[in-house]
C-alpha cells in the first residue's frame, strides 16, 4: 500500500512539472492512465477483507457494487439496513444513533451489493451541528471523489467495450476525439493487460 502511495505522488509530482502543450498531451494521457490504476488498487480491499472492513468512515469496498443510505437522521435508515441485510445497525428512538458508516451485504439475484448506513444529515452540519464537522464540505469531497474516478452528476462515457478471443484491438471513433487517440488508449489498455478489446468511441 505504501509503495501504491509513492507511486501515485510521483505522478502527480511529474503531472505537476510537465508544462500542458501538444507536445506533452500524449504523456499526460498515458501518465493519467497510470494514476487511474494505482488509485483504484488503493481502494481495492485486502485479502479477506469483507462487507465490514474499516472503521468509521473508511470502509474497504467489496461485493459487485455499493449503494450508501444517505439521509436525515430518524427516517429509518439503520432499520432498512438491518431488514434487507444480516448488519445489526443500533436502531433507537433518538437521532444520532447512527455515528459511524456501517456496512452490510445484500445478496440478490446471484449478486453481492455492499450497503452503507450513514450518519443522518441534517442542516448546520458544517457548522458543527449534529457532529456535522466530522464531514468534508461539499467542494473537498467532489474533489476527492473526482480523483478516484467517481463523476457526481454525470453520465457515464459513451464508450463500448467487448472483449475478443484473438485478433488484438481493434478501436474505432465516430468523431474525432480532442483529448485521446488510438495510440494513447493502445498504451492505457496494455497497462491494465488488456490485449485482445473492441473498443468503440461514439462521442
Amino acid at each position: 500500500m505504501v509503495n501504491i502511495t509513492e507511486k501515485i505522488k510521483e505522478i502527480e509530482d511529474e503531472m505537476r512539472r510537465t508544462q500542458k502543450n501538444k507536445a506533452t498531451e500524449y504523456h499526460l494521457g498515458l501518465l493519467k492512465g497510470k494514476l487511474a490504476r494505482y488509485r483504484a488498487q488503493l481502494l481495492e480491499p485486502g485479502p479477506g477483507a469483507g462487507g465490514a472492513g474499516g472503521t468509521g468512515f473508511d470502509v474497504s469496498k467489496s461485493g459487485d457494487a455499493r449503494i450508501a443510505l444517505v439521509g436525515f437522521p430518524s427516517v429509518g435508515k439503520s432499520t432498512f439496513l438491518s431488514k434487507i441485510t444480516k448488519t445489526k445497525s443500533v436502531v433507537a428512538a433518538y437521532s444520532f444513533t447512527t455515528l459511524t458508516a456501517i456496512p452490510g451485504v445484500l445478496e440478490y439475484g446471484g449478486a453481492e451489493i455492499q450497503i452503507l448506513d450513514l450518519p443522518g444529515i441534517i442542516e448546520g452540519a458544517a457548522e458543527g451541528k449534529g457532529r456535522g464537522r466530522q464531514a468534508e464540505q461539499r467542494a473537498l469531497l467532489e474533489a476527492e471523489l473526482e480523483a478516484v474516478g467517481i463523476r457526481l452528476n454525470r453520465e457515464p462515457p459513451n464508450i463500448y467495450l467487448k472483449p475478443k478471443a484473438a485478433g488484438g484491438m481493434k478501436i474505432t471513433f465516430q468523431n474525432t476525439p480532442k483529448y485521446i487517440d488510438q495510440k494513447m488508449i493502445y498504451n492505457i489498455l496494455r497497462d491494465y493487460k488488456i490485449l485482445k478489446l473492441r473498443s468503440s468511441h461514439p462521442r
